[in-house]
C-alpha cells in the first residue's frame, strides 16, 4: 500500500489592510503630536448616505477587543473588525486644495459612490 502526499498549494498572499500614503501619515502625526497625543485612530464603516456606506473615524483612548491594528509609516491606526472585509487593501490619504481638505479613502473594493460623494456601495 502507497500513500500519495500532494503538496499544498501555496497561498495568496493577502493585500494589507489599510496602508497611509505619505501625505496622510504626515498629516495623522501632525494630528497626534497636537492635542491627540495618547489617543488612537479607529477607522469604521456605517450604514449612511445614499449609496448605503460611508467612512468614519473616530479618536479612541485605546483599542477595543474588536479592533484590528494597522501599522503604516510607523504609525499605528485601529479599524473596526465588522469593517474590514470593506476596507481590505484600502489607501488612505490626505488631500488640500482651494476649497477642501481631509483624508480620502481609495478602496478596491467600491463599486460605485453617490454623487456628493460622502457614501460608496461594494
Amino acid at each position: 500500500m502507497s500513500t500519495t502526499i500532494t503538496p499544498a498549494r501555496p497561498r495568496r498572499e493577502l493585500p494589507p489592510l489599510m496602508q497611509l500614503t505619505d501625505a496622510a501619515a504626515s498629516r495623522l502625526e501632525k494630528l497626534y503630536a497636537s492635542g491627540k497625543e495618547g489617543k488612537l485612530l479607529r477607522i469604521s464603516v456605517n450604514t449612511r448616505g445614499c449609496s448605503g456606506m460611508s467612512y468614519q473615524m473616530d479618536w479612541v483612548d485605546e483599542p477595543a477587543a474588536t479592533d484590528e491594528a494597522v501599522s503604516s509609516h510607523g504609525l499605528k491606526l485601529l479599524v473596526d473588525r465588522k469593517a474590514t472585509l470593506f476596507l481590505i487593501g484600502t489607501v488612505m490619504d490626505y488631500r488640500e486644495d482651494k476649497l477642501t481638505r481631509g483624508f480620502t479613502f481609495e478602496n478596491p473594493n467600491e463599486k460605485g459612490r453617490c454623487g456628493c460623494g460622502e457614501s460608496f456601495h461594494v
